[in-house]
This record gives structure tokens, sequence and C-alpha cells, in this order.
């Protein structure tokens, strides 16, 4: 059966982001599921600029700019705002890049989820500083590629786990989506809709000219990222339940290293640790969710796991310096 997308749309066109954008595309998708009655605070990122610079503006909804490391505690003020004058329908909608939420936002963002405040936080995670000159951020792939971490000297510690921080502040909902599986997204933004207190949606968005690839192929990148099992598709609920949203095919990781420039440096030994890093984390997650399923608890962290995934990102780094 054919999936049909809303019809109403909330982001203009002509709007200055760059071709084959993940983060504008995965905008169209977030307010499509929210519709009308939603208000958007955006802090400094690319989309501080897609946005429209005053008084012009690329979306059918209110935006109010915010400081970098201000979006959550921003948002969370504008729905305490509107519930003391009655207003209670609206859905508050922070949308913030990975520098914003990874990093500068981290602490807002903590404070926020801690409280519960009755938000929607998104973040789309294009992997690095893109509006600055693609530097990188905590966000940043393992043994990649940006302006600040140029060849040899490859980022050398791995992508902060942003979804298990999250967990841990017990929100009732938290999930991963891609703007390639529209459906999934869609029905994610929905259910985070019909929820009280924070819900966080972690997005993967594909960003041709950071990741150095041609721009028709953002979907195909983005899929694949899914598809290799390098970004699954689940959602956790109250911190501790689990759920596998889509299954991937599990495809070898090089399919998706080979489409970016940013991974053109990676010797046959270093996709392999990069593979490695990529099975147990599945391995991992895939444990969460069946343990959830089958016992009702959560799966211990040991620390068998963190020193083997320390002991593959030392293997990587031992390769770069080769």
């Amino acid at each position: 059966m054919r999936y049909e997308l809303p019809q109403e749309e909330f982001l203009y066109s002509g709007h200055i982001g760059c071709p084959g954008c993940g983060a504008s595309l995965a905008i169209r998708y977030a307010l499509q599921a929210l519709g009308k009655k939603t208000m958007v605070v955006i802090p400094a990122c690319c989309w501080a600029t897609v946005a429209g610079f005053f008084p012009s503006t690329s979306l059918k909804v209110p935006i109010l700019h915010t400081v970098f490391a201000t979006a959550a505690v921003t948002a969370a003020g504008v729905k305490k705002g509107l519930m003391a004058r009655g207003i209670e329908d609206i859905q508050v909608m922070a949308w913030a890049g990975d520098g914003g939420t990874f990093d500068i936002g981290l602490q807002s963002l903590s404070g926020a989820a801690e409280r519960n405040d009755d938000i929607i936080y998104v973040c789309y995670d294009n992997e690095a500083y893109m509006n600055t000159g693609i530097q990188r951020s905590s966000a940043t792939p393992f043994l990649s590629w940006t302006t600040t971490t140029p060849s040899p000297a490859l980022k050398d510690t791995t992508k902060k786990d942003i979804m298990e921080i999250m967990a841990a502040h017990r929100i009732p909902y938290a999930a991963t989506a891609s703007p390639a599986y529209p459906e999934d997204f869609l029905n994610k933004m929905r259910k985070a809709k019909g929820i009280r207190g924070l819900r966080f949606i972690h997005i993967l968005s594909s960003c041709p000219p950071g990741w150095k690839f041609p721009s028709e192929n953002s979907l195909k990148v983005s899929r694949l990222a899914v598809e290799t099992k390098i970004f699954p598709l689940y959602e956790i609920e109250n911190g501790r339940t689990y759920t596998l949203t889509h299954e991937p095919k599990g495809l070898p990781v090089q399919e998706y290293l080979k489409m970016q420039g940013r991974f053109g440096h990676l010797t046959p030994q270093q996709v392999k640790a990069i593979q490695e890093n990529v099975d147990e984390e599945w391995s991992v997650l895939k444990a969460k969710v069946g343990g959830w399923r089958s016992a009702g608890r959560g799966v211990k962290r040991t620390g068998k796991r963190e020193e083997s995934r320390g002991t593959k990102q030392k293997e990587g780094q031992k390769e770069k310096w080769a």
C-alpha cells in the first residue's frame, strides 16, 4: 500500500537551504506531523539562516531565535508562558543542530529533561558545525575528516551517544528518525505530539557539502546509514523500554562510507575497526530491545563492553598514524 504524505505544507519553497539538505526535508515532515499549532525555537545553527532573515521567514509557523546554548530552556519558557495565558494546545518544538545539542546546549537540554518540561526537542544531526565551516563536534564520527580534524589528525574518538544520555534522564519518549523513512518519521512525530513532558527526536541529517557527496544522493546516503546499522531506527519510552522500528538489512558499513568524501582517506583496517564498532553497538541495542521484551527490564552495561570499544578505538588510531 502506498504511503501518502500529509497535504498541508508549512515550509515555503525558495528557502536558502543547501540542495539535498536533510534538515530541510526533516523539518518539512516534522511540521506536517505537528500541524499549524506549533511554535519553533531555533538556536544558532544552519537553520538560524534557513528559517529566514527578519522580517522574512521560510516557515508558516511562529519562530523564536535564541542563542546557541539555550534552545531547550527557551522552548520551555515559551511553553510556560503559553500555559500561564491558558493556551494549552500549542506544541513548542526546539529545532537544533548537533553543536547546539551534543555540545554547547547539553546543559540546557539536561536541565529541561530533568524537569520534564513539556516540549519537543529535535536534534537534526549533521555531525559537525556545518554553518560555520564544517568543524568537529562530539557528534562527528570516528576517523572522519572535518576542517578541524584534517588528515592525518582525524577525529580519534567515537561519536557521543546522545540517545543514552537522554534515556538516562528517564524522559517519556526519545526516538531516532531519518528523512529517508518518512512513514517512520511522521509516526514518531505524531506519537511525540500525543505525549506530555520532554520528548527528544534525534535525526541523522545528511549534509552534501559537509559530508562531501553529490546533493542528489542525499536520501540514498541517509538510507544506507540505517541499512548498515550505523544509525538504527528505534524509540525509548520512559528511559527503559526500547523498541526497534525498522529492521535493517545489515549491509557492510563500506557501502555507506565509500559514498562520502569525508571518509575517502580510510584504509581497509580502519573500515574494519568502524565495522566492529557498529556491530558491537548494534548487539548492545538488540540486547536492550530483546531484554525488555522478554524480561521487562534493561540490559546491564558491563566494563567488558566499554573496554572492548576503547580497544577498537585505539586500534583505529594506530592504523591512522601508520
